[in-house]
């Protein structure tokens, strides 16, 4: 039987213990701020995406006055709708899912970056600040026509 020596006890009992501490923090925060998997919780039928709301109606929607929601599917070596504006200095909503196989909707130079999975619905909110033009890309290798994929978002002053 091996023998542990009194300080040996001490450090042991003492890094278990703040290990508890430390994990039941982290727990906690994610918790109480209702933090959840990178993917989002959201689940739809992938081969049902053109039928179920709202991706049966792709494209941007007036929430309220300082709120736009912005529906989009993506497909093979695109994304649906291909023409999207919204005004500068609002609130927009991107909601996106998958067709077909895993994507990226990606707009560099913002904080708009996320996973595209088939049946998980992936939401991300940001405020354009600025007018201009603003290329959305995948990043996700998706087959031979990936380079093809991508469209751009108009950000108009209202």
């Amino acid at each position: 039987m091996m023998h542990l020596h009194k300080f040996e006890k001490i450090w042991l009992i003492f890094g278990i213990a703040m290990l508890t501490v430390f994990l039941g923090i982290v727990g906690v925060q994610a918790f109480a701020q209702g933090q959840t998997p990178a993917g989002g919780m959201k689940k739809i039928d992938p081969e049902k995406v053109d039928v179920t709301a709202p991706f049966d109606n792709p494209g941007v929607h007036q929430i309220d006055d300082d709120t736009y929601e912005v529906v989009i599917k993506a497909m093979a070596y695109g994304y649906e709708p291909s023409e999207i504006k919204v005004p500068a200095g609002k609130e927009i909503i991107f909601k996106v899912t998958s067709k077909d196989v895993i994507h990226s909707f990606t707009i560099p130079r913002t904080k708009v970056n996320m996973m595209v999975v088939p049946g998980q619905v992936n939401e991300k909110s940001y405020t354009f600040r600025d007018p201009g033009t603003y290329l959305i890309l995948c990043n996700e290798y998706c087959g031979t026509g990936h380079h093809f994929m991508h469209t751009e978002i108009e950000v108009v002053e209202e």
